[in-house]
């Protein structure tokens, strides 16, 4: 079993690709000949996916439809101190999660065809994410 931290530098607002850095950051997965790999968000308004790592309009896309559903400067928040992107961040976070579970094969995350990790950033100044990520599986 391994397990690495990784710090992921500020990114704006929206839906970003992040697989090669959490392929960059746990090299023991190489190591694997069938496994786990997960990988956690140490953070409450910013989430994490897996989907299309094609088309960037996609994520463009993904950003849309949160913005519509979850709309900042909703008077019924209770919640703003810290901005009125705040509330809708953790409301995002909560509904796409903190976590995703990718198996290893043969030493490389097993995705499908056109899949991929996303970032999802949902303030408009989140600062610097911490990922921790484990691997676990037969050598």
């Amino acid at each position: 079993m391994y397990q690495q931290g990784l710090s992921l530098r500020e990114r704006k607002r929206g839906f970003h690709l992040i697989t090669d850095e959490v392929e960059r950051a746990m090299p023991e997965l190489r190591e694997f000949q069938t496994g786990m790999c997960h990988v956690f968000i140490q953070h409450t308004s910013a989430s994490l996916t897996v989907n299309e790592n094609a088309d960037p309009t996609v994520r463009k896309d993904f950003e849309m439809f949160f913005n519509k559903y979850v709309p900042e400067n909703d008077a019924d928040y209770v919640h703003n101190d810290e901005g009125s992107d705040d509330m809708p961040a953790h409301l995002k976070a909560a509904l796409l999660g903190n976590s995703v579970m990718i198996p290893i094969r043969n030493g490389h995350l097993a995705f499908g065809t056109w899949q991929g990790i996303y970032l999802c950033e949902h303030r408009n100044y989140g600062g610097s994410r911490q990922l921790l990520i484990t691997a676990w599986g037969t050598i």
